[in-house]
């Protein structure tokens, strides 16, 4: 029933108000008859309908945004909304248009109440306006107007619906009585309808703020980016501007993405008869870590970090480096491993497998303690001694080579350098078996936390915690549990000095943390310095916030959005339950890595992208240009599995809103194309003008000269005095006329489907001048000749006109601003 009713109160299946001023608009369907209506509307009202979702949305079934420049026109949505300034002066072109059109027809200009109408399209809520919440539905013409409102506009403008709308149930509701009109221009949810929506403190009160649920859940939604994985440890990228994404698997395949989310068909690394592997669920030991170099773009240089097996007996941990193949910048070259560091690892558990380079260049490597329960190795476990590697953050600089034959060299500022008891790789120890590290590329204005690197410590049977590394910190481990002691004698050791972790939480909460990555990418600004981990065994995601005046991070619960917030194209709101990793690709922009299964022989690994539905940047801001990736080979496209909010068999009604390019010079007019004359003197046009001779070249020549807006001016003079004449040239000329659409096709109308070129719309407004008023004889004389039928008979003859008329004004006034220096010539047709 809803389907029935949306098909027909917008049988014209019209976009937004912004393109159909520049569209070529269908030709309406024949006008109903007065029963026909009378039976429609009851229908339409007593038919139950879906209430509108209670968040806000544009018409582009996108969340607003907050505009990046000041609105001339519509000011009132310059702090939140779904215009920028180009939407925002297009808009104003249509609404002096139609104000021009009223002055030339002796109307009240009603300017309050049309501009109130027309901004709408800018507000936040502007879907629910349009009955636009999802792509499957008609869009309204006419925004939902509360029905008070609606019969102050019904008895002050309702002249100025027909330059609104071509619905022709909508303007013979209009004539008919205001009872029947603002029925069917209201809304089932009074809280939306038009000015309700402004006053209502729930709608209004958090707009554009992160939505939270009744617990204070942050609500975020999700995007699939890759499926098929088997055991996704870590995804990447690679810094050299080709935004490219390598995914790694546990088994020791590492395979590109390229940003449309297809797959090359070779996989860039395949370490899998190295890699010590297993289809346990669980094993912690394979492919565990990579890191490219931060000059990779220039020497094709990446590290990584996998679990070997020696002599079937002893098991290690191997860091190597690698190169990129001289032939192809999609696969590596397999035989230009060179090692680094091997490390024996005395059990199967707490392998770590994090790296990294931070912001001094140095590559830091993530050990575990070494497996079991309770660090049990020596006197004070792995962990707290720092002669040993494990349970250690090492820092290394492979750009060069040691004197004593070690392939990377000791950087100068290590903190146990000088100590005879340590590694001089030790940079950080005390820890047990962090699992995911990231680098914070810091706030994209300030710079604020840039090079700090955070790190989920994964717990013995307690506490989980978060660590930011401090070069020669003493993270605890064994003598501390997060928070909490674990060896008695350890913990009370005065000499500890330990350093506590900036978030811990409890087993009741997740048994196994997975680090995360503090948001700086540009698609959310809301999440912009929160640091967002998860849980492995739980499948919960969280986030932590900073205090910059205290240092103390607290907690921010994130849950996945209800399917009233993630109804947007695309979206979806669950994943599976054991989460891996998390990554960032090249822009800044969020991701995550689970399992349905975690078995490093499963194909059930999901790659998910975070997106936040209550606010999004401005359209344009996040573009990125990308170099090109030369790709040899196949590529598979990218088929997502995970059931949308939205469902993506369906069908929309109705195409998304094209874009349009306007002409370079104005289109002609009816009153300048000259209809050509047969042998017999029929006239080839629809218009009933007098056939005039041909003008000599002279005259053209200098015609052609004329600017734009000057000709418009001679038109429009010229407009009054013409009037008269057609009225009697028309009832002579009736007979043997034919259609204009037929014979005549302007060329500069053939370009109005093209792209629009926002770029050339130019950014200042018509000035609020009132021009003198035009005698029209003829509308006048049909007005009381007629009643409702004809008026509306006239509407429907004057909309593709003043559609026409709209298109050459913006295109005149375009190409003044940016030409106001030249001369345009124009040829006519």
């Amino acid at each position: 029933m809803t389907r029935k009713r949306d098909a027909a109160l917008h049988p014209s299946r019209a976009g937004c108000a912004v393109l159909r001023a520049v569209a070529q608009l269908r030709v309406s369907r024949k006008m109903p008859s007065l029963p026909a209506v009378i039976l429609i509307v009851p229908v339409m009202l007593l038919a139950s309908v879906k209430p509108a979702s209670a968040h806000p949305q544009c018409l582009d079934f996108k969340p607003p945004f907050k505009p990046p420049w000041h609105l001339e026109f519509c000011n009132q949505y310059e702090q939140f909304g779904c215009c920028d300034q180009g939407t925002d002066n297009m808009i104003a072109e249509r609404y002096w248009d139609i104000i021009e059109q009223l002055e030339a027809a002796g109307h009240e200009l009603c300017t309050d109440m049309l501009k109130e109408i027309m901004c709408q399209e800018c507000s936040p809520y502007a879907a629910h306006l349009y009955d636009a919440e999802d792509p499957y539905t008609p869009v309204r013409e006419i925004p939902g107007l509360c029905f008070d409102y609606c019969s102050e506009f019904h008895s002050k403008c309702r002249h100025v619906l027909k330059y609104l709308t071509v619905n022709q149930l909508l303007l013979y509701a209009a004539e008919r009585d205001v009872t029947t009109f603002c029925s069917m221009v209201d809304l089932p949810d009074q809280d939306y309808c038009y000015p309700n929506v402004l006053k209502s403190s729930d709608l209004n009160s958090n707009l554009g703020q992160v939505v939270e649920d009744p617990r204070g859940c942050l609500q975020l939604c999700l995007t699939e980016v890759a499926n098929n994985l088997r055991n996704p440890v870590l995804m990447l990228h690679s810094g050299d501007d080709t935004h490219r994404m390598f995914i790694a698997e546990q088994m020791g395949f590492v395979w590109v993405y390229l940003r449309d989310g297809s797959r090359l068909e070779q996989p860039f690394l395949d370490m899998s008869g190295e890699v010590m592997t297993t289809p346990w669920l669980g094993d912690e030991r394979g492919f565990l870590g990579m890191a490219f170099h931060p000059k990779y773009r220039d020497n094709g240089r990446f590290f990584i970090y996998y679990s070997i097996q020696v002599s079937s007996e002893l098991e290690k941990i191997r860091i190597s480096e690698m190169k990129v193949s001289a032939y192809d910048m999609n696969v590596a070259d397999p035989y230009s491993e060179r090692f680094i560091l091997e490390i024996v690892e005395p059990a199967a558990n707490h392998n770590g497998g994090q790296l990294l380079f931070g912001v001094d260049g140095y590559l830091y490597i993530f050990t575990g303690d070494g497996g079991k329960a309770g660090d049990p190795f020596g006197k004070y476990g792995n962990a707290q001694n720092k002669s040993a590697l494990l349970g250690k953050v090492l820092r290394i600089d492979v750009d060069g080579s040691d004197p004593s034959g070690m392939p990377y060299r000791i950087p100068p500022d290590n903190p146990f350098l000088g100590d005879p008891g340590a590694r001089p790789e030790v940079f950080a120890y005390g820890v047990r078996n962090m699992w995911r590290c990231s680098v914070d590329r810091g706030d994209p204005v300030s710079g604020y936390g840039r090079g700090r690197i955070f790190c989920g410590d994964v717990g013995q049977n307690r506490y989980e915690e978060i660590d930011i590394i401090i070069k020669g910190g003493n993270y605890g481990w064994r003598a501390k549990e997060g928070f909490e002691c674990y060896d008695m004698k350890l913990c009370q050791n005065s000499s500890l000095n330990d350093i506590l972790p900036i978030f811990a939480y409890s087993h009741h909460v997740g048994k196994s943390v997975t680090g995360g990555y503090v948001y700086r990418g540009c698609e959310s600004p809301n999440l912009n310095g929160l640091y967002i981990f998860g849980d492995f065994m739980s499948g919960r995601i969280m986030a932590l916030e900073e205090d910059r005046t205290t240092g103390n991070w607290k907690e921010r619960s994130v849950c996945m959005g209800d399917t009233q917030t993630c109804s947007f194209p695309g979206l979806i709101n669950h994943h599976h339950k054991f989460i891996i990793s998390f990554a960032e690709d090249e822009a800044g922009e969020l991701y995550f890595l689970a399992t349905s299964y975690p078995s490093a022989m499963s194909a059930f690994g999901t790659v998910f992208k975070f997106m936040d539905p209550s606010r999004r940047a401005p359209p344009g801001k996040c573009k990125q240009k990308p170099l090109p990736v030369k790709v040899r080979g196949k590529k598979f496209p990218f088929v997502p599995k995970e059931l949308t909010v939205l469902g993506t068999n369906e069908k929309p009604t109705r195409p998304p809103p094209r874009k349009f390019k306007l002409p370079t010079k104005p289109p002609v007019r009816s009153s300048q194309i000259k209809p050509t004359t047969t042998a017999a003197g029929k006239s080839t046009t629809g218009a009933a003008v007098k056939v005039k001779p041909k003008s000599s070249d002279k005259d053209t020549k200098k015609k052609n000269m004329v600017k734009p807006w000057k000709k418009d001016k001679m038109l429009n003079k010229k407009k009054a005095s013409t009037q008269a004449k057609k009225n009697t040239l028309k009832q002579k000329s009736k007979k043997t006329t034919v259609s204009v659409k037929d014979k005549v096709k302007p060329k500069t109308n053939q370009t109005a489907t093209e792209t629009l070129n926002t770029s050339n719309a130019h950014n200042g407004l018509k000035d609020n001048k009132i021009h003198t008023k035009r005698k029209i004889p003829q509308r006048k004389a049909a007005q009381k000749q007629s009643g409702p039928k004809m008026k509306i008979k006239e509407s429907t003859k004057e909309y593709p006109a003043f559609v026409n008329k709209t298109k050459a004004n913006f295109n005149v006034r375009s190409n003044r601003t940016l030409t106001r220096q030249l001369k345009v010539k124009s040829k006519q047709t």
